[in-house]
């Protein structure tokens, strides 16, 4: 399950770009706090506290408490805008959320137990189309991780969300569809040895020999004479 963090916060008395120029040349990221029909609180936040959390890979999936002058405020992270040159965190959106609130969050994709793979054990690779699966469960119990055990499979073999065992509570967020979260590829030179003998098969042959090949000749001769 997602830890609950808590993040240190003071209010904004000012807005506007260059209010907010300010704060980020004084190590601080603008933030908001919306939602459950409140009006929006505006705050700034440590970006060195910011910057570790979001280093964990679970921020976006935790319940963050917002904590303004000993007072804290359950929330989720909705949205984080990055300097497009620094990377640095420049904004962050936090949804008011209560302890049981039903939230949509994407939670990344573990896949395990490599070594029971008989197709991987061949030299077959994982290709994962999904790394992070859109779930809807309760805000108190947040999985930090989906497992999925890759026991048995063979080369060919696909894992569909409906194969997936979920934690207790937990449901997809897409429902109308069985979709491919993973498959078992044969590796690149297996690849190309079945694609030439395909190519092979199909190629019409003229007395034994390539139909290609018995043309090529012939159009050959028929230019050099």
């Amino acid at each position: 399950m997602s830890e609950q963090l808590t993040l240190p916060a003071e209010t904004r008395d000012r807005a506007g770009k260059g209010a907010s120029r300010e704060l980020r040349r004084d190590g601080r990221v603008p933030a908001v706090v919306y939602g459950q029909k409140k009006d929006p609180l505006s705050i700034h936040v440590e970006e060195k506290l910011l910057s570790k959390m979001l280093s964990s890979g679970h921020f976006m999936n935790s319940v963050v408490m917002i904590d303004v002058g000993g007072k804290a405020t359950r929330t989720l992270p909705k949205a984080i805008d990055f300097h497009p040159v620094s990377s640095r965190p420049i904004h962050v959106d936090f949804l008011r959320i209560s302890e049981h609130t039903k939230v949509n969050v994407a939670v990344p994709m573990r896949f395990d137990n490599e070594d029971a793979s008989p197709g991987l054990k061949r030299g077959g690779v994982l290709n994962t189309v999904i790394h992070e699966l859109e779930i809807v469960c309760d805000a108190a119990n947040i999985p930090s991780e989906i497992h999925i055990p890759l026991d048995g499979l063979e080369i060919g073999d696909s894992i569909h969300i409906s194969a997936v065992k979920l934690p207790d509570g937990v449901t997809p967020a897409n429902t109308e569809e069985d979709f491919t979260v993973a498959t078992i590829v044969a590796p690149s030179a297996m690849k190309s040895e079945e694609d030439e003998a395909a190519e092979a098969d199909a190629v019409p042959t003229v007395d034994g020999e390539e139909g290609e090949g018995a043309e090529g000749g012939s159009e050959e001769g028929g230019e050099d004479a």
